[in-house]
Formats: C-alpha cells, structure tokens, sequence
C-alpha cells in the first residue's frame, strides 16, 4: 500500500469514529487537527476557517477564541465595477467570510473603471483607518503610491481579481490571466479552422483583461490559421451588447466570436441566439459565469465559458487579511490562482438548475434545486 493510501484510509477511519461521537466546538477542532498533521496541512487556510468558525452560527466568538483577536476588523474591497453581476457572489464570498470571523467589509470604488475614483477609494479607506484593503490592481501604476502609504500605516493590501507587477501588495487572490487567455486561444484554434475571428474586450489595457487578450492572441497568431480582430466594447453591458450587434451585421463573414470579461460574453451570446449564428456554423466563447451566459451555453449559443471562482475572490481576501491582522502579521498572506475551468454545454448543467450564492444567482446560504 503506498503512502498516500495509508493516509487517505486512515482519514476514512478518522472521519467514521468522529460521526460516531457528539460533536462540540473543541471536539471540531480537535478532529479537523488531526487531520490536519495528516495530511501535512493541505486543507488550507480556508477549511480551517470553516471547521473553526463553523462551530458558532454567528462565527465571531468562535473566531475570536481561536485566533486569539478580539477586535471586529473592518476591511474594505476597491472594485472597478462595482455594480457589474460577475462581482455578487464576490461579495457573498466577502459577506460570508466576515459572519463566519465577525469582521465587516465595505464594498466601494468605481463603477465605469475610472482608475481616479478607485485610487480616492483606496486613500479614503487608508484614512478612515480600515484594517486592511482589497483592492483590483487594474492599471499598472496608479495604485503603487496608494499601496504603499496604505502599507506604511499598517494596513495590510491584498490585490483580487487583477493584478501587476511591481506593485507592493502582499499577495494576489485571482486567476491567471495571460495563461487563461493563452488556453483560450488554443480553444479557438481547435474550433474554428480558418477564416476571421472577433475577438471582444471591454476595457483594452485594463489589467483585469488585457492579459488575457495578450495571450488570446500569443496562441491564435502562433498557429497561423485565423485573422483575429479585437474590438473594444466599453464597460456598461448594454454599450457591449449594442457594439457586439452592430459587429456581427457589419461583419457577417466572421467565422468566430469570442470575449475575454463576462460582460462582453454575456453579450456574444444573446448575438449568437438573435440571429441562430449556432445553425450556421459561427463559433462562440468567452469568460464568467453570469446568469445569461449560462443559459447561453446551455442552450447551445456558446460552445465554452471558463470560470474563475468570483466567490473566493470575496472569501479568500477577507480570511487572509483577518489572520494577517490576528496572527501579527506572521501568518495569512499567500498568492492563491482561483483557476480556470473550462464549462461546456453538458458540464454547465449543474449550475443552471441550481441557485446558491456561489454563483450569485441566490442570497440563502447553500445549493438549492
């Protein structure tokens, strides 16, 4: 039996005597240690928030009895859209993190990208003395001098969903957009064999997206078959939607259609239904997993979308911000890549005919039919 084996049975065994036994807050945590040493710690920073703070249905006095801080942190988030879908479940992911450590978030920003009001968000929080700050690195230097007179004052900065180099946060929770856009590329490839392709962005140079075009276009321009054109499409959904239509009438001939933000995807789609692109042959794709692209998918519009888990997005800044702060700066901060999972027609099913808040398509807690 190899090792791994020994292991995994001996959780099996584990787990079955801790269902036989009352379960209490320290027996909890007792059994989530043991586990734990196991395993050598590959639960993570996020499943010992959960066995811990889960023994306590309003969290924060069970988190503060084992992490040891009694002071309710109150953080804040700095977002470039902050009434675009895709960031609701990033915003139950925060909210929850906070029930379950008793700390609290602000949810600011911009709501066009301006970068200017992100920037006034970010020093408002440095000066309102938030316990630490969130923020989507969207431009590659207007927030370095934010960032640092934040991390100067003791407040430490984690970047989520979009970031770039050289900025001094301590660590950034997202997917990683050059290679999401580089596999992205290598799947157009494989759909479409030749001819012209529309390839959709909504903020060119915004370093939430532009990566990913970077790489859409390392892939497609290597294999030589496809003429890619890119299209800005701004960042209000219905201007994306209007600029997508008025492409495809004007640009018939193009042989695929694909966006690298949920917003311009969104939108593909709703073209590729209007006019039965799908019947025709057109070939269609893009990123997120807002609610009109997933019935996009199912219904067979869109031959692909990738997620990148908007809800840990919300969920891992806050955890890593609040052990940041409780442990005294010793632990908490890691880099963490939310991923990139490529969902199908057949592979989309089980996200259309749920509603839960990790997707942002309910405010109950859980997965619901």
């Amino acid at each position: 039996m190899s090792e791994n084996e020994v292991v995994h049975e001996a959780i099996e065994r584990l787990e079955w005597d801790d269902d036989r036994r009352e379960q209490t807050p320290h027996s909890r945590l007792w059994n989530f240690t043991r586990r734990t040493a196991l395993t050598g710690g590959a639960a993570g920073l996020t499943a010992l928030a959960l066995e811990a703070c889960g023994a306590s249905a309003s969290g924060g006095g069970a988190a503060s009895s084992i992490f040891g801080s009694k002071k309710k942190f109150k953080f804040a988030f700095v977002n470039h859209v902050t009434t675009n879908v895709f960031f609701v479940p990033t915003q139950y992911g925060a909210a929850d993190a906070c029930r379950l450590l008793g700390c609290s978030y602000q949810w600011t920003g911009s709501e066009s990208s301006n970068v200017n009001e992100m920037v006034n968000a970010v020093n408002t929080a440095v000066t309102g003395g938030a316990d630490g700050i969130a923020v989507s690195l969207i431009d590659p230097k207007a927030f370095n001098q934010p960032v640092s007179a934040a991390l100067s004052a003791g407040i430490p900065v984690v970047a989520y969903n979009a970031d770039t180099p050289g900025n001094a946060r301590l660590s950034y929770i997202g997917q990683d957009l050059l290679k999401a856009g580089q596999l992205m590329g290598q799947r157009v490839n494989s759909l479409v064999p030749s001819g012209s392709v529309a390839l959709f962005i909504a903020t060119p140079g915004s370093a939430n997206v532009q990566p990913r075009i970077n790489g859409a276009l390392q892939t497609i321009k290597a294999a030589g078959a496809l003429t890619p054109h890119v299209i800005a499409t701004g960042a209000a959904v219905p201007g994306e939607l209007t600029t997508i239509d008025a492409y495809w009438v004007g640009h018939s001939s193009t042989k695929g259609m694909f966006a690298v933000d949920g917003g311009s995807t969104q939108s593909v789609g709703q073209v590729m239904q209007k006019y039965g692109l799908h019947a025709k042959g057109i070939k269609a794709g893009g990123f997120d997993l807002p609610p009109i692209t997933e019935q996009r998918l199912a219904s067979g519009d869109l031959d692909f979308t990738i997620d990148q888990q908007p809800y840990l997005q919300g969920f891992l800044p806050v955890l890593e911000l609040y052990l940041y702060k409780a442990s005294g700066t010793l632990s908490g901060i890691a880099d963490v890549d939310t991923g990139l999972k490529f969902l199908s027609q057949d592979t989309i099913k089980p996200y259309v005919s749920t509603k839960t808040r990790y997707e942002g398509t309910s405010t109950a807690a859980g997965v619901h039919a």
